[in-house]
């Protein structure tokens, strides 16, 4: 299979992301070194403007330390210049580890080439050479959410995890990432279709 080749910068949190990612995709790919980026102005300072000039996508591991990380980077650029992309939760561990991380969870480095690429697309990265898809899709609001059951309802938090499952999403998702990733992939329509098979 070709890698895909994305106008955006991808962020990851280390090398071995960096180095499975590559095998995905061609793309200008950039590390945190982990929580490094929280310390490390001139790193921020250039995230800053790689979003401003080609936009950023946040693709971090879908344990507890990454989503820190996504968060830190949510706050510290525009959030118009940042798509976040998304790797399931699987358990596991990676090849060149001898025991599991501490949440138990494959990683990015761990995810296959075919993971990685459909977690980027259902970003909204943007695809070299391929006309931006056609069909409607956003409109989604909060209000939306809670009609569905999703947030602000005692069975919300219950709700949101059957729906994170189905759709190969991390459990740690807030509702205001869901939100997010749901006006990125369906119509308001679409959505609430989908919400009713769960």
């Amino acid at each position: 299979m070709d890698r895909l080749r994305i106008r955006e910068v991808i962020v990851v949190e280390g090398r071995y992301d960096k180095n499975a990612l590559s095998q995905a995709v061609d793309a200008f790919i950039l590390e945190t070194a982990g929580f490094g980026v929280f310390k490390d102005e001139e790193r921020l300072a250039l995230l800053r403007r790689l979003a401003e000039t080609r936009g950023l996508i946040v693709l971090t591991d879908s344990d507890g330390a990454g989503f820190v990380i996504r968060n830190f980077l949510k706050g510290a650029i525009p959030k118009d210049r940042v798509k976040h992309a998304y790797i399931p939760d699987v358990r596991g561990k990676e090849r060149r580890k001898r025991v599991p991380g501490k949440e138990g969870k494959i990683g990015v480095e761990g995810m296959p080439p075919e993971v990685l690429r459909d977690a980027l697309l259902r970003a909204g990265a943007t695809v070299i050479g391929e006309e931006a898809p056609s069909r409607a899709v956003g409109g989604i609001t909060p209000a939306d959410l809670m009609a569905w059951g999703l947030s602000g309802t005692p069975d919300a938090a219950q709700n949101r995890a059957a729906l994170l499952k189905k759709l190969d999403l991390p459990e740690r998702m807030s509702a205001k990432a869901l939100l997010a990733v749901l006006n990125a992939l369906y119509s308001r329509r679409e959505a609430e279709e989908l919400i009713k098979s769960v």
